[in-house]
């Protein structure tokens, strides 16, 4: 256990004289530097959808989502408060895009995921491509692609957004571009992106761009398909159930390079307690349960999202059916 010198009437005046150079002793500070073990501000914590709806709706009366550019109400997890930050390395927040609007076409270096929360048949457009969009879809959004989504129904539309906005800004590499339109030129057919790689099939001159997948919105139908033929298929795993993971595949690697995202389904009863070295954000999709992390039990339902912090062990319940 690294500890701080004890402190004398020399030693302070001496801090107080170096300070004004804009230098710190390392001894005094090597404690919380170099810890025995992680130490991270990030909570556990949960999210009711019902409240944040509630909260969304309200803000759809306030300002639009031209003007807002992403309407947008951020989960800051209690421990970061005011860094817009879920972990202390993911920004989240839930977009409302009501019934008639859009939200106009801009790129960033950020990467961003979008898991559908509520609504069906609203689209995001990403680098000429539109994707229609339904509950439990995943759809993402790599670096630098030109994005915009819509909403030509007459319901409104919910979805998480993710983006690795704290990693860009710690290695200093935010950049941003407005198009200047609301609404990108179309130049692919809907839905191209998937029927040209999502069939374990793909072009032959195919080309790995980028690290991201050519695939942009997997599909929530698809993935509880395959949910419940792993089930039939074998038992679960005690930790995580049946669980798959959005790959890309060009690679087999993750859907994206910053942030490994998954979809799982558990078993009734409870899972083995497990830890993992990444902050994980879950979100309910159906049913519902509980999970224990450390002193501190969260009920979850469809569409509720959680955190569970870095080295934190956590232990999953669901109901018997």
């Amino acid at each position: 256990m690294i500890t701080a010198p004890t402190e004398t009437p020399e030693r302070k005046a001496f801090y107080e004289r170096i300070d004004k150079d804009n230098l710190t002793p390392l001894w005094s500070v090597l404690g919380d530097l170099v810890t025995p073990e992680p130490k991270s501000g990030c909570r556990p914590f949960g999210w009711k959808f019902d409240t944040v709806r509630e909260a969304m709706m309200e803000a759809g009366g306030l300002i639009t989502a031209k003007e807002a550019e992403r309407r947008v109400l951020i989960y800051e997890n209690p421990g970061l408060r005011g860094q817009s930050r879920i972990t202390t390395s993911l920004y989240a927040g839930v977009q409302l895009v009501l019934p008639g609007e859009v939200a106009p076409a801009h790129r960033h270096t950020q990467s961003a995921l979008r898991f559908v929360l509520e609504g069906s048949g609203a689209h995001t457009a990403v680098n000429g491509e539109k994707t229609v969009m339904e509950y439990g879809d995943f759809v993402i959004t790599p670096p630098m692609s030109w994005h915009d989504h819509g909403n030509e129904t007459d319901e409104p539309m919910f979805w998480l957004d993710g983006l690795d906005i704290p990693l860009v800004s710690f290695l200093d590499a935010s950049f941003a571009e407005s198009l200047g339109e609301d609404e990108q030129p179309v130049t692919r057919h809907t839905g191209q992106s998937y029927a040209e790689f999502g069939h374990a099939l793909m072009p032959v001159n195919a080309e790995q761009s980028g690290l991201s997948s050519p695939i942009f919105n997997y599909p929530y139908v698809r993935s509880r398909e395959t949910l419940e033929a792993m089930k039939r298929g074998g038992d679960p795993d005690p930790c995580h159930g049946w669980k798959l993971r959005y790959a890309n595949p060009l690679d087999g690697g993750s859907a994206m390079p910053t942030i490994s995202t998954f979809i799982q389904m558990l078993p009734a009863g409870s899972t083995t307690p497990y830890r993992a070295t990444d902050a994980t954000i879950f979100v309910g999709v159906e049913g519902g349960g509980t999970s224990t992390i450390g002193d501190v039990t969260i009920d979850w339902g469809p569409r509720d999202v959680f955190v569970v912090p870095s080295w934190h062990a956590v232990v999953h319940e669901v109901a018997e059916e």
